[in-house]
């Protein structure tokens, strides 16, 4: 394929959605290295962590705004919820997942975990929870009080 079926792809700060062009600030991962800093030799020589190959709700809310630019709505509020939840540590997002899993917490327990949420400035993720604690109560898929 030819670059005029794909514009801006030779040029990596240039993201193309739809009709709609952005500039792109370069990708940060969530320490804040570039990508060009994730090296092997850097890796080789211990200088990495596991951070450094985390993405950053910067980058996340960018990809956001992209896919809302280009009228994907669902996955633009999909990336927002991810970014929010980068600023948890891995384990608690694993909680978190065990806990939305069907039988595993009662629609209280979600409540709780909606409002731990909002208190850590989540509204997205909050809400979410919510809306599964009252589908779970509805359909009768929650863990038995």
């Amino acid at each position: 394929m030819s670059s005029e079926s794909f514009p801006g792809r030779d040029d990596p700060g240039r993201n193309v959605i739809g009709r709609r062009t952005h500039h792109r600030e370069p990708i940060r991962t969530g320490s804040g290295r570039s990508l060009d800093e994730l090296t092997i030799e850097a890796l080789r020589a211990g200088t990495l962590t596991p951070e450094d190959f985390r993405i950053s709700g910067a980058q996340l809310n960018e990809q956001a705004a992209a896919a809302a630019a280009g009228g994907y709505r669902q996955l633009a509020e999909n990336l927002r919820r991810a970014a929010e939840l980068t600023a948890l540590p891995n384990d608690r997002v694993f909680e978190i997942y065990a806990m939305l899993r069907p039988g595993r917490a009662t629609t209280t327990e979600l409540q709780a975990l909606a409002a731990e949420l909002q208190r850590q400035n989540m509204p997205r993720v909050a809400d979410f929870v919510l809306e599964a604690a009252e589908a779970y109560g509805i359909r009768g898929i929650a863990k038995p009080a």
